[in-house]
């Protein structure tokens, strides 16, 4: 019984001993109207107490990161040149969860920027992620969901692979990675803990950037041309593969103040190189200074064997060679805020 039912029975009980020393009801009918008066002004309590607590099933986070490092030199005898680097980062989430159902909503966006003397800006950071995964138990008490899950990846600006400026090898949607299946989920606590297996996901890559889908950028089908070097056919925009997806996120407090998130995504294709992994793992750990400081360490390591190389050879000759494991390190101090 909730409150709501003891609150009923309380009230019933202290209206029934009011009536009762009174004088003594003379008929059945004074009796029914005095309970249905108790009744109903029980009621009216009980609402007006659910319009000023209402039972929210939503719970929310939102966290906002700026790392800012900067490097200022005066007649500094060893040489060096000014700069200033910003990381910004905002992980945003939102989820529902009442009874066997659970609803998990995320956004990520991250961009930094180098500024240097005597250089333009340069992009250090970019990534833009939306997680969204929607699953139902059939009991209160399993861990395990039926799940529906959809997650895009991409970023915000275009890459380059500096100092050449001319040509960008990364811009938004290209490339752009979309997940969607079925499969299930464990995690009876989802802050802390969840795998989630799906036998069945689709994999789209776009590549909305013409230039890179001609040159068969990330996977796509490249151009076709004719012995002069001219387009007969533009290479296509998009690539979808079937296969299986597992995925694992996992966070815990080491000691005080010192946490580890875990993430992890492995997906192969079917039809193919089934076998052949695409890698996505980020480590963070992140040192709590106090409610508005805190400094973190990043690997961030990736391999997707759509995503060739370029190499310049001994001949001074542009040439595409095989996927290789991309690896990305970080090291920053700022000012986080959780709302």
């Amino acid at each position: 019984m909730n409150l709501r039912y003891y609150l009923l029975l309380l009230i019933c009980f202290i209206t029934s001993k009011g009536f009762s020393q009174e004088k003594p009801f003379e008929n059945y009918k004074e009796i029914s109207n005095a309970k249905t008066w108790s009744y109903l002004q029980t009621m009216r309590i009980i609402d007006s107490l659910d319009k000023a607590n209402p039972v929210s099933y939503w719970s929310k986070q939102n966290k906002f990161t700026a790392d800012i490092s900067e490097v200022t030199y005066t007649n500094w005898s060893a040489g060096g040149s000014n700069s200033i680097s910003f990381l910004f980062n905002i992980d945003i989430k939102r989820t529902y969860e009442r009874k066997n159902i659970r609803w998990q909503n995320e956004f990520i966006a991250l961009y930094g920027l180098h500024a240097e003397k005597g250089r333009k800006l340069r992009k250090t950071d970019d990534q833009l992620e939306l997680n969204s995964t929607f699953g139902y138990r059939t009991s209160e008490f399993s861990g395990w969901f039926y799940s529906a899950k959809v997650n895009l990846k991409s970023q915000f600006d275009r890459g380059f692979n500096y100092p050449d400026r001319d040509n960008e090898i990364s811009s938004f949607m290209a490339p752009g990675y979309l997940y969607s299946g079925i499969g299930a989920e464990y995690g009876r606590d989802s802050d802390k803990f969840t795998l989630y297996i799906s036998p069945s996901t689709v994999k789209t890559t776009f590549v909305y950037n013409q230039r890179l889908a001609n040159e068969g950028a990330f996977g796509v089908t490249p151009a076709v041309y004719d012995l002069n070097g001219n387009i007969i056919k533009e290479g296509k925009s998009s690539k979808t593969e079937f296969g299986i997806l597992v995925t694992n996120e996992y966070n815990t407090e080491i000691v005080k103040n010192i946490s580890l998130s875990n993430r992890l995504s492995l997906y192969t294709d079917y039809l193919n190189d089934f076998g052949n992994i695409d890698v996505d793992w980020k480590v963070e750990l992140n040192f709590k200074v106090n409610s508005f400081v805190a400094a973190k360490i990043i690997s961030h390591l990736k391999y997707d064997n759509n995503t060739k190389t370029k190499e310049t050879d001994e001949f001074g000759e542009e040439v595409t060679r095989g996927a290789k494991v991309q690896w990305k390190q970080q090291l920053g101090i700022g000012l986080v805020i959780d709302i």
